[in-house]
């Protein structure tokens, strides 16, 4: 599995966009200055970000873009899903995809269980963690635990 472009460069862009939380605004030519993306396609992404209502944009004097909630409450599974729409590993679930087991597939009925995990790892990273810089503290990210059998 591999993230398109587009959904790479929101996650670079909400990262950079998170580093501006406490200065106030920045626009989407400052945006592309800082990732070195180039202005027109962090100005796409700023409009699906903005839509899914991860971005907010104020127009006018003092306008710009600011995250629309705080950066700990967003996570790559939203940043993701903004550009991607739900994660989904196959379309069979969606139904928009033509599969030529589908009836007789005796996987499909686990493949929800299979996206829910991966969402759920998606969504255990949080955009504090993505906007830290390599000078930063790191932040651990949560350890799963596998249950244990009786």
């Amino acid at each position: 599995m591999r993230l398109s472009n587009l959904a790479d460069y929101a996650v670079v862009t909400m990262s950079a966009a998170a580093r501006h939380c406490g200065g106030g605004r920045t626009s989407a030519a400052e945006l592309a200055s800082e990732t070195g993306l180039p202005v027109p396609t962090v100005q796409k992404v700023v409009s699906k970000l903005s839509a899914a209502g991860l971005l907010r944009s104020t127009r006018g004097a003092g306008g710009g873009l600011q995250l629309a909630r705080p950066a700990a409450a967003i996570s790559l599974a939203d940043i993701v899903e903004a550009v991607e729409g739900p994660i989904a590993l196959t379309s069979c679930i969606e139904g928009g995809g033509e599969c030529a087991v589908e009836r007789n597939c005796a996987v499909k009925p686990h493949w929800p269980l299979v996206n829910s995990a991966l969402r759920g790892a998606l969504a255990g990273i949080s955009l504090v963690q993505l906007a830290r810089t390599p000078t930063d503290e790191p932040v651990q990210a949560p350890v799963a635990h596998e249950q244990e059998v009786a």
